[in-house]
């Protein structure tokens, strides 16, 4: 079941990010994730978020800004499930055009983007981690 983020999911949804980021990207200091984690948790609420839940539990789950994709997470023993793909399909659902960024050494990442119809229109440097990135876009 895909519903919105509530207050209560706050604490598992913040621990999936956590665990979801320095697992596919370990390329990048783990102390980059930890010290963006409470600012995280802030920030969640203000954000369009919609959880993967299946028995009560929380799987994963996608943050929008409009019509950007702020991530897609999945937690670890939930992966590769097709979970990611209900998420983005929920998102397409609602939007003509996604867009968003992706690591460049995340080939998980780009592979799963671009069996989802997103195209890669640019190249540039994330300037909090000196990461080269893409920007990927998907339009209905």
């Amino acid at each position: 079941m895909i519903r919105p983020l509530q207050a209560s999911d706050l604490a598992g949804v913040a621990e999936i990010w956590l665990n979801t980021n320095l697992k596919a990207h370990d390329f990048i200091p783990a102390e980059y994730w930890q010290d963006h984690f409470e600012q995280v948790k802030q920030m969640l609420p203000l954000a369009e978020v919609y959880l993967y839940e299946e028995q009560g539990e929380i799987q994963g789950f996608i943050g929008l800004s409009g019509s950007y994709i702020a991530g897609i997470f999945v937690c670890g023993q939930a992966q590769s499930r097709g979970i990611g793909r209900k998420l983005l399909d929920y998102a397409k659902a609602g939007k003509n055009r996604l867009e968003l960024r992706v690591y460049q050494k995340n080939a998980r990442a780009i592979a799963f983007y671009r069996r989802e119809q997103f195209e890669i229109q640019s190249e540039c440097l994330d300037g909090e981690t000196g990461e080269k990135e893409y920007l990927m876009a998907w339009e209905a």
